[in-house]
């Protein structure tokens, strides 16, 4: 089937890189925040394109987007990250047409995510096609897959239980203190950064730690005091950061600064602590290692933990992709019908000058013409000539491309690509 759904000379593309293949740091040159995002599509909309979405999360960063030829796409990435071509070529994935769409849905579905039956990156694929489609850079192709593969999400996280238990970085983190910290509802615990997964961390530790001593800091004070006031947690100011650090015994770090916000200098404590760096790029600087005492978690560790409920989890993978291949022919199947209907519409719009003409004699002809009927009898006799050309093209036993060239031909049909 032909994917070519954007100007002419244009194909459908989904380029990015990913924790499969780029580890933590790699990911973190590519990453992009608000600001870059927003050049990156303003950028993309002077050079002409006219579909695009981005998104950049702690996992991954991709692009989907129309172009003649992808390097279109990962130019646009590098020269709004501090990655290279070199190092994008190195970890990077590049999938077109068919392959595009099918990446697009095991994403959006949670099966391609880090820790499987994560669907925050979902939220994150409609909020990129909401910024695009505000900016103009979001086509019919685009936004109705987009529709697609947010109900087969829907659907996977309903009919399946591959969403059960521990499913996000924020409660897989969680998981590991409970796990590596004794006697955690007594320990103090700092969390800096209330970013979604700051904010997601913070959940999971008041509901799994019992803990009463988590102390919450944010460059942006008021977006700690709001997290905190739902939990009913202390807020301290930014300028106590080193000071709160040293009081702590487990620290996260979830801020989306593009460089290390703590190191070793900010570390005087001789008690043991324990650092779990959620951000990408990485905000926790390596050297804290060089600490006694001090053990840094990165979320790349955090998703190697392999227990009981993510093994449960696998058995349901299967009827996720059942689900998907579903939804994904009802999407095909939309594609072959919008490829033919500028075909079948100039078909009708013909039929009917034939209507007109061959009224016009009979009206002159017949002295007492009834209008009316000679109108309804001719207009279905129409639709059922369109309906069965309609039915023709969507019959999988022929080429529909061959098909719509006998119908323009026979017919001297002039379609419109916009039809």
């Amino acid at each position: 089937m032909n994917q070519n759904h954007g100007s002419r000379g244009t194909y459908f593309y989904a380029i990015g890189l990913s924790y499969k293949k780029a580890d933590a740091e790699i990911r973190g040159h590519f990453s992009l925040d608000d600001t870059a995002k927003l050049n990156l599509l303003n950028q993309a909309k002077a050079n002409g394109i006219e579909s695009l979405i981005v998104t950049s999360t702690c996992n991954r960063t991709e692009i989907y987007g129309f172009a003649e030829h992808p390097y279109q796409l990962i130019k646009l990435l590098c020269d709004n990250t501090k990655g290279t071509v070199e190092e994008f070529q190195d970890v990077a994935y590049v999938y077109k047409s068919s392959e595009a769409i099918s990446h697009m849905f095991r994403v959006g579905s949670g099966l391609d995510s880090q820790i499987l039956g994560d669907f925050e990156i979902i939220s994150q694929l409609k909020k990129s096609a909401s910024l695009s489609k505000k900016l103009g850079l979001l086509n019919t192709f685009l936004e109705r897959l987009i529709t697609m593969v947010t109900q087969a999400s829907k659907r996977i996280k309903n009919e399946t239980e591959i969403s059960s238990g521990a499913t996000s970085v924020s409660f897989a983190s969680v998981q590991y203190i409970l796990n590596n910290v004794s006697e955690i509802s007594n320990k103090n615990i700092l969390l800096f950064g209330t970013g979604k997964i700051g904010r997601n961390t913070c959940e999971n530790l008041v509901k799994h730690t019992k803990n009463e001593q988590i102390t919450l800091i944010n460059r942006t004070k008021d977006k700690a005091e709001r997290i905190a006031g739902k939990f009913n947690l202390l807020v301290k100011d930014y300028s106590n950061l080193q000071e709160e650090i040293n009081n702590s015994d487990v620290l996260v770090v979830a801020t989306g600064a593009q460089n290390p916000t703590v190191d070793k200098h900010l570390i005087q404590t001789k008690k043991p602590l324990l650092i779990l760096d959620l951000s990408i790029p990485k905000n926790v600087h390596e050297n804290v290692s060089e600490l006694e005492g001090v053990t840094l978690i990165h979320l790349d560790h955090l998703s190697q933990i392999t227990d009981e409920t993510l093994e449960k989890r696998k058995t349901h993978i299967p009827v996720a992709e059942i689900i998907i291949e579903d939804v994904k022919k009802e999407f095909n199947s939309w594609l072959e019908t919008r490829k033919f209907a500028p075909t079948i519409k100039a078909l009708k719009n013909k039929l009917l000058d034939f209507k007109l003409a061959e009224l016009d004699v009979q009206r002159k002809k017949i002295s007492d013409f009834n209008e009316a009927q000679a109108e309804l009898i001719s207009n279905n006799i129409i639709q059922k000539i369109t309906n069965h050309f309609a039915h023709h093209l969507k019959d999988e036993d022929f080429s529909t491309n061959e098909s719509l060239e006998l119908i323009k031909k026979v017919f001297q049909l002039e379609t419109s690509s916009n039809a």
